[in-house]
């Protein structure tokens, strides 16, 4: 069953706030797993707290993104925010580089699905409902710990398995529902 999830597009000064993932050494936004007995929104907040050290108020829904194939199935609701406190500082075992970027000085490695997201928060969209296909001319593999294995056996750096296996494949958005600015 595909997991629920959050990410979070901390914006100031005209700058995203983005993270270096530890497994595969790509960015990516703020977010993760909404725990037991916990709200999206606290999910955001608890998240983007422990993987960047940032406080934040969020301040608008963006949308929903259904990441399929290629890794574990997720569904991930993106919220804006804005900094409130906290001072920036790396999860140990998660975080690697945690840095504010301007729109048109965004790494180039960004997970895939990030891209649109990172994007559609910019651009000021909100209601969204985008389905993120991963067209990959392997095995599907829907478990992180296999996922990791098999990064670990390519002989390839944690961030060019990433690139071949989850960057390299086609990948299609689709949006289901709205694409209003506000």
């Amino acid at each position: 069953m595909p997991g629920v999830a959050v990410n979070v597009a901390v914006i100031h000064e005209g700058k995203i706030l983005l993270t270096k993932r530890e497994d595969f050494e790509v960015w990516c936004l703020p977010g993760g797993g909404v725990e037991e007995g916990e709200s999206l929104a606290e999910a955001a907040t608890r998240e983007t707290k422990e993987e960047t050290g940032v406080d934040v108020e969020l301040t608008r829904l963006v949308g929903v993104y259904s990441r399929l194939g290629g890794m574990p199935d997720v569904h991930a609701v993106l919220y804006e925010a804005k900094p409130t406190g906290g001072e920036l500082r790396l999860q140990p075992g998660e975080t690697i580089e945690v840095k504010y970027f301007a729109f048109n000085e965004l790494p180039n490695e960004i997970v895939f699905a990030h891209k649109k997201r990172i994007a559609d928060a910019f651009n000021g969209k909100s209601g969204m409902s985008v389905k993120q296909e991963i067209e990959t001319i392997d095995e599907v593999v829907t478990d992180r710990d296999k996922l990791y294995a098999l990064r670990d056996q390519s002989g390839l750096s944690r961030q060019q398995f990433y690139l071949e296996r989850l960057e390299g494949p086609e990948t299609k958005e689709t949006v289901e529902v709205g694409m209003s600015d506000l």
